[in-house]
């Protein structure tokens, strides 16, 4: 498999590229990660499983139309395909060290940047995944209607189809008819997203460039982007006021991060079981009290 995606590399470069040496990564959770040393170049390849191959098409696309927008830096997708029973992503290698407080608040005036790509509805022109979830983006001009159809129903349901249901189920229906409620008068415009912005998917060059990957993108509220910021940690105070130096945030911020997050922690209760149940219950409970 390797000798096949090295002349995948080679023809899509243009240089002969031998692998010399290959080095595994830890910490994905998704997919298997490894580093190809050869000639003085590195890449850094993604394998999972040959039907997963959308999901690399969808994360190349979505780190072409986050570097279209000329605001953070990503990682150059190479190539991708399959070679027998495995799907693989190949990407531009990057020496990552980590964030300081310089980096961060680099990366708050560039995301708010980012954020300033807008569309004219809310969604992408493709499906994608979240983690390993599908991520459904069809398009959409009313943000509340997208973000209860394409995002929280779509969790609720799946939640309920692996045995989450009760009164989950039934309070999340409650949620969904009181949406418009946080969305009065607030109208967000379809900004490009990460969509998966938690900090093991931000790192910085050793020059102290920020960089992000792993993306979900799609077109969306540029809050839901924040929310997740602050859901797991990993982004100083630096990167919080350097975005709103940018780009002030709406005061409804303050509750609709939850609204958010709770996607997030649902799409955990789907990937990794009943110990992010009662997160998601006390989410649905706190909005709802909000909404009265």
């Amino acid at each position: 498999m390797i000798d096949a995606i090295a002349h995948h590399i080679s023809q899509i470069t243009g240089r002969p590229f031998r692998p010399e040496s290959r080095q595994s990564v830890a910490g994905g959770c998704i997919s298997a990660s490894e580093v190809l040393h050869g000639g003085g170049r590195r890449y850094f390849v993604k394998f999972n499983d040959a039907r997963r191959l959308d999901m690399f098409e969808a994360e190349a696309a979505g780190l072409s139309e986050i570097d279209k927008s000329r605001s953070v830096r990503v990682p150059e997708p190479i190539c991708w395909g399959v070679h027998a029973d495995r799907a693989y992503l190949v990407l531009e290698h990057l020496d990552l060290g980590h964030g300081d407080s310089r980096s961060d608040a680099r990366l708050g005036g560039q995301l708010a940047g980012m954020h300033r790509t807008t569309r004219p509805r809310h969604g992408w022109t493709r499906d994608n995944t979240i983690g390993s979830t599908p991520q459904i983006n069809a398009q959409e001009n009313d943000w509340t209607t997208f973000y209860r159809e394409r995002r929280l129903r779509y969790q609720l349901d799946l939640a309920s189809r692996n045995g989450y249901g009760g009164k989950l189920a039934r309070r999340g229906e409650l949620l969904l008819e009181k949406l418009p409620f946080f969305f009065e008068p607030y109208k967000p415009q379809p900004s490009l997203l990460h969509g998966d912005l938690w900090g093991g998917n931000y790192s910085a060059l050793r020059d102290g460039t920020p960089v992000i990957f792993d993306p979900a993108v799609y077109y969306g509220d540029r809050e839901a982007d924040l929310a997740m910021t602050e859901l797991f940690g990993g982004f100083g105070n630096d990167f919080y006021s350097a975005y709103r130096d940018a780009w002030p945030l709406d005061p409804g911020y303050r509750v609709r991060k939850d609204l958010y997050n709770l996607y997030h922690v649902l799409n955990h209760l789907n990937l990794f079981g009943g110990g992010y149940h009662g997160q998601a219950e006390r989410l649905i409970e706190r909005l709802l009290g909000e909404a009265g």
